[in-house]
C-alpha cells in the first residue's frame, strides 16, 4: 500500500498553518510525514521539503513560532504596519477560469508574462529568505516532489527524482507568486509558481492507495476552491485510491486574516492549525492507517 501527501499552496499563512496542523496530527497520533510520496505546490513544497527531509513535525512547528517571533520583534510597534503585498492582479486571472479546472496554459502565459514584467527582488535575495534550506546544498530528499510552472510555455513541471533539480530552486520556483516574487531560473528556463495551475495538483497523485490532501481553502474562498479540489480527488479515487481532505476550519480560517501574503499572524496561525491538527487526528489516523 502506498500513501501520498500532497500539500497545498497558500504563502506564509499556509507554511503556518500546514506547520501547526502537521504538528498537531502528529501529536495526536496520526503522524502522516512518513508518507511513501510528498507532492508540494508552493507553500506546500517548503513545508513537504522539510517533512522529506525527516525534520520532526513539532521542531518545525518551533520553527515556525520563532520565525513568527522575529516578525514581531521587527515590527515596529508605534509606526504603521507593513502592506501585504497586493494579489489583485493575480486573483483577477486566476478568477477567471471556470470552478472545478485547472488554469488553461493561456492564463498561465499571462500570468507568466506580468511576473516576467514586475519589479520585485532579485532571485538571489528571494531564495536567501528561505533560511535553512538556502544554506549549502541538499541532496533530492527520497519520495519527494514540487510543482511549478515553465514562464515559456505555460507547462507544468513537476520536479522530482526524474527530474531533478537543485532543492532550493525547486522550492523556490514552486513558491514564485508571480508579480510578488522573481521567476527562478533553472537550466537557462524560468519557472513561477506551480500553484499558477492549481492551488494543490492532487490529481497528480491518482494511482496511489491513499492521499490526504491539505489545502490552504479559508471559509472565505471554499466556494470557488472545493469545486476543483472535489474534481482532482475525483480522479484519485477513479485511479481506485482512498482520499482524505483537510481544509482550515472556522478557528483556523479566522485566524487567517484576509491576504494568504501576510504573515504578520504567523504565530496565531500556526496555534490555530495545531488545534484543528489535535481535532482532526482521530479521523487521519483512521483513514491513513
Amino acid at each position: 500500500m502506498t500513501r501520498a501527501l500532497v500539500l497545498g499552496g497558500g504563502g506564509p499563512v499556509g507554511i503556518a498553518w500546514e506547520t501547526g496542523l502537521l504538528a498537531g496530527l502528529a501529536e495526536g497520533g496520526a503522524d502522516v510525514s512518513h508518507a511513501d510520496w510528498i507532492l508540494g505546490t508552493s507553500a506546500g513544497s517548503f513545508v513537504g521539503a522539510h517533512l522529506a527531509m525527516s525534520r520532526n513535525p513539532a521542531a518545525m512547528l518551533e520553527a515556525e513560532f520563532a520565525a513568527a517571533d522575529q516578525i514581531k520583534a521587527a515590527t515596529p510597534s508605534d509606526g504603521p504596519a507593513r502592506p501585504a503585498p497586493d494579489l489583485t492582479p493575480l486573483m483577477s486571472v486566476m478568477m477567471s477560469k471556470p470552478p472545478g479546472e485547472p488554469l488553461a496554459i493561456e492564463g498561465r502565459l499571462k500570468l507568466a508574462r506580468m511576473a516576467l514584467e514586475a519589479q520585485t527582488v532579485s532571485e538571489d535575495v528571494f531564495i536567501a529568505g528561505f533560511g535553512p534550506l538556502a544554506e549549502g546544498e541538499h541532496p533530492w530528499p527520497p519520495g519527494y516532489a514540487c510543482t511549478a510552472v515553465d514562464v515559456a510555455d505555460g507547462e507544468l513541471v513537476i520536479w522530482g527524482p526524474d527530474k531533478a533539480a537543485p532543492l532550493i530552486r525547486a522550492v523556490a520556483s514552486s513558491c514564485s507568486v508571480p508579480t510578488i516574487f522573481p521567476p527562478i531560473t533553472i537550466d537557462g528556463r524560468r519557472y513561477i509558481d506551480g500553484g499558477m495551475r492549481s492551488g494543490t495538483n492532487a490529481d497528480l497523485a491518482k494511482g496511489h492507495d491513499k492521499v490526504l490532501l491539505v489545502a490552504v481553502a479559508p471559509p472565505a474562498f471554499a466556494p470557488f476552491m472545493m469545486p476543483g479540489l472535489e474534481a482532482e480527488l475525483a480522479q484519485v479515487r477513479a485511479g481506485g485510491g482512498e482520499a482524505a481532505l483537510i481544509v482550515p476550519d472556522a478557528g483556523s480560517g479566522e485566524a487567517f486574516g484576509p491576504n494568504l501574503m501576510d504573515g504578520s499572524r504567523r504565530g496565531d496561525i500556526a496555534r490555530a492549525g495545531h488545534a484543528q491538527g489535535l481535532a482532526e487526528a482521530a479521523r487521519i489516523k483512521a483513514f491513513w492507517g
